[in-house]
């Protein structure tokens, strides 16, 4: 089975390629390009460059969200784009999730985070152990302070990955035993995509092209703008 999963939540752009579950290519940019100009483009030069045609891929992986509104709707609509024509499965992935499986390094509590802006980050704490990632937590949007607290009430060493991971770590509050990931494998990517969507197609856990849907943790800021002029929740 070859599975390709796109990955744009964010600054960095990326693809990857499984086949049987098996990592056979991976592409990643993390320059401030815009993704509707460069995921479609990277994603066919790697399955050229593999032999493969976007016909010859049997399912399709997408970080769906959290992350940036507009990044996460590119990669949403290029793998609905891809899989319509041929009806083929897809898979959409927390993108703290993705993150969590990108980091190769031992067990332990990790912490993903993504900058949201506004003071905040979306965020999600794992347990790794054996290469496998347990949810400890939902995928929220929290002020970095509060989760400093959270990762202080753990009382044991945590790991930092994704494009947030550096505002916690700046935090005053952020507790010692609170590090950041390797650079190369603190951002969110493709290859976690990959991984997270392999396991939820061999459980049979995937939906159509039209069911395929991003999710987000926050109204965009422009409606969060509207309602506050109302006087409304937010």
């Amino acid at each position: 089975m070859n599975l390709l999963a796109l990955e744009c939540s964010a600054v960095a752009a990326s693809c990857a390629l499984l086949r049987d579950g098996e990592l056979i290519a991976q592409s990643l940019l993390n320059v401030r390009s815009t993704h509707s100009q460069t995921l479609l483009p990277m994603t066919v030069s790697l399955l050229e460059r593999v032999g493969l045609s976007v016909r010859d891929v049997d399912g399709f992986a997408v970080a769906n969200g959290p992350g940036s509104f507009t990044g996460v709707r590119i990669g949403v609509s290029a793998v609905k784009g891809m899989a319509l024509p041929g009806d083929k499965p897809c898979v959409g992935v927390s993108t703290l999730l993705a993150a969590a499986l990108s980091h190769p390094y031992g067990d332990g509590y990790l912490c993903a985070a993504m900058d949201a802006r506004c003071a905040q980050v979306y965020t999600a704490l794992f347990s790794l152990q054996n290469g496998q990632a347990t949810r400890l937590t939902p995928d929220r949007a929290l002020s970095a302070e509060t989760l400093c607290a959270e990762l202080e009430a753990l009382h044991a060493d945590v790991t930092l990955v994704g494009d947030g991971a550096a505002v916690v770590a700046a935090q005053e509050a952020c507790p010692p035993r609170a590090h950041l990931a390797p650079a190369p494998f603190r951002l969110q990517n493709a290859v976690g995509v990959a991984r997270a969507a392999h396991t939820a197609f061999c459980a049979g856990e995937t939906v159509s092209a039209e069911e395929l849907m991003p999710v987000y943790l926050r109204l965009p800021q422009a409606e969060r703008e509207l309602k506050q002029r109302k006087g409304e929740s937010v």
